[in-house]
């Protein structure tokens, strides 16, 4: 199966040269079984990677199916095929009672973001149906005189309110004057997609995406708290069903 669409060695004493090119071998870093076009049989998905080497760093992230009644074999490059502890996940997103693929990997970057991407056969042909990169969604974090943080969304039009006081009086002093006032204009920002999560949350066996984007403050260590969407497949695409802010709690003493 493997064979029909990737290159594998299993030479126990390769040479100097073999040894080369294992490196650039791809490898099945994992595999998931679902029924993917509806046809009441399973097919069989990889995911394939070559490793970097020396290193976790993982590209050429490509998806393999296998379908299991024709025995016909499909490879899907994602999007964004490079990354760190690359995983897939099987599930129905779309409520058409078939198996989507959703592919998952850290880009190893600072602010812990992913990259993410979902995959439906539709029509008979596997496509991207949703992927972190595309995802938009302008927010605005503005400093505001007494102690509080606003956080703006465009979608849905929604402002949250944060408390900074939790912060502590050092904290506090670097920012604000005695009155509460601020002594600068501050804006913060909301990081790109940190966490991708499929929640049935209507145990209705079709999943929703928990997508979790950090809010940070003057800097990125600066951390206030996380934008939760709740996406929803609406027949055509994944729009905000649902949003929240989650902040961090104070430490009681």
């Amino acid at each position: 199966m493997v064979e029909r669409g990737v290159c594998m060695t299993n030479n126990m004493n390769p040479s100097l040269g073999n040894i080369a090119m294992a490196h650039l071998t791809p490898e099945v870093i994992q595999t998931k079984f679902g029924d993917i076009n509806g046809d009441g049989i399973l097919e069989t998905v990889l995911l394939i990677g070559t490793k970097t080497p020396d290193s976790p760093l993982w590209k050429n992230l490509t998806l393999g199916i296998f379908y299991g009644q024709t025995q016909k074999f499909e490879k899907v490059i994602l999007k964004q095929n490079i990354g760190y502890n690359p995983t897939i996940f099987l599930g129905d997103f779309t409520g058409n009672h078939q198996d989507d693929i959703l592919a998952i990997s850290d880009t190893g970057g600072s602010g812990g973001i992913i990259n993410g991407e979902i995959f439906a056969s539709i029509n008979g042909q596997v496509r991207s149906i949703f992927d972190t990169e595309s995802f938009t969604n302008k927010y605005t974090v503005n400093y505001q005189d007494q102690y509080k943080v606003a956080v703006r969304s465009a979608n849905p039009k929604k402002q949250y309110i944060i408390d900074l006081q939790y912060k502590g009086p050092e904290y506090l002093a670097e920012i604000y004057n005695q009155d509460g006032t601020l002594k600068q204009p501050i804006e913060g920002w909301v990081d790109p997609i940190s966490g991708l999560y499929p929640v049935d949350y209507e145990r209705d066996g079709i999943y929703e995406i928990l997508a979790y984007q950090a809010i940070a403050g003057r800097y990125h260590a600066d951390g206030l708290g996380y934008v939760e969407n709740i996406l929803k497949w609406n027949g055509n695409k994944f729009i905000v069903d649902r949003q929240t802010v989650s902040i961090y709690g104070e430490d009681l003493k």
